[in-house]
């Protein structure tokens, strides 16, 4: 969703445990640098699609999945291609892992768990 009022466009990422462990020791701004497995960051364009992975995916894999939510400066993101990996609302950017510190400067205010599975889950950081 792209707010052009503010400039920004929101996106999601569905994360397991671990990944937001880092995310909340970042202090809610940045995501964790890749690992070398990992060479590209997918954050996703719907909600939807970040529930299906968080909840489907994340929860069987490691027993937590959360759904976040983040605006990113929309100027600095139209750099990126949207990807279509599944039907017409399965979509994402592909941030390579390179450019992950420059794409966490983009970041427009705190990262956000909206969504957490199962109901729940500790959410790590929360006070």
């Amino acid at each position: 969703m792209v707010d052009r009022m503010q400039g920004v466009t929101t996106l999601w990422r569905p994360t397991g445990p671990t990944e937001l462990e880092l995310v909340a020791e970042s202090g809610w701004h940045a995501w964790p640098p890749r690992l070398p497995s990992q060479p590209i960051f997918y954050p996703v364009l719907t909600e939807e699609y970040a529930i299906m992975i968080a909840r489907d995916w994340n929860v069987p894999d490691t027993g937590t999945g959360y759904v976040t939510r983040f605006a990113v400066d929309s100027e600095f993101l139209a750099r990126y291609e949207i990807h279509q990996v599944g039907g017409r609302e399965i979509l994402e950017y592909w941030i390579p892992a390179g450019d992950l510190d420059e794409f966490n400067a983009h970041i427009v205010g705190k990262i956000e768990v909206v969504h957490r599975f199962p109901d729940d889950a500790v959410i790590p950081g929360a006070a």
